[in-house]
């Protein structure tokens, strides 16, 4: 009779890496990920609040406070070997110290398939 563990396939652990930054430190943040040889990563811009007030600015001369701040939002997913170099990429590089900086969030992903081919785990990445 097979041992248990002999009948399961041998999962590949993947985390999905979600971090809101500055915009202004996006170009940074994303050399120092190439760099790792990240395979995946997906950017886009958003709004939000947070603790930091937005800053009075002019529009036809009349000025108004903007109830949004701009940010980036990158999502990434990469193998756990590579998760705490693109952590530590993102605090390193993302830092200003200043109110505002930005959030990492950090997910399992349970499975990834690639739609071309059918690559799953790793490899679709």
């Amino acid at each position: 009779m097979p041992n248990s563990q002999q009948t399961f396939k041998l999962i590949e652990k993947m985390k999905k890496i979600e971090a809101i930054i500055r915009t202004s430190r996006f170009e940074q943040i994303h050399a120092c990920i190439s760099g790792l040889g990240v395979k995946f990563l997906s950017f886009y811009e958003i709004k939000g609040m947070g603790f930091e007030h937005a800053r009075q600015e002019m529009y036809r001369g009349v000025a108004y406070e903007p109830a949004y701040i701009p940010r980036t939002k990158l999502e990434i997913v990469t193998t756990d070997d590579l998760v705490e170099s693109v952590i530590q990429c993102i605090l390193k590089e993302g830092k200003t110290g200043e109110i505002g900086d930005g959030k990492i969030f950090v997910f399992d992903v349970l499975e990834a398939y690639r739609i071309r081919n059918n690559d799953q785990g790793e490899k679709a990445l």
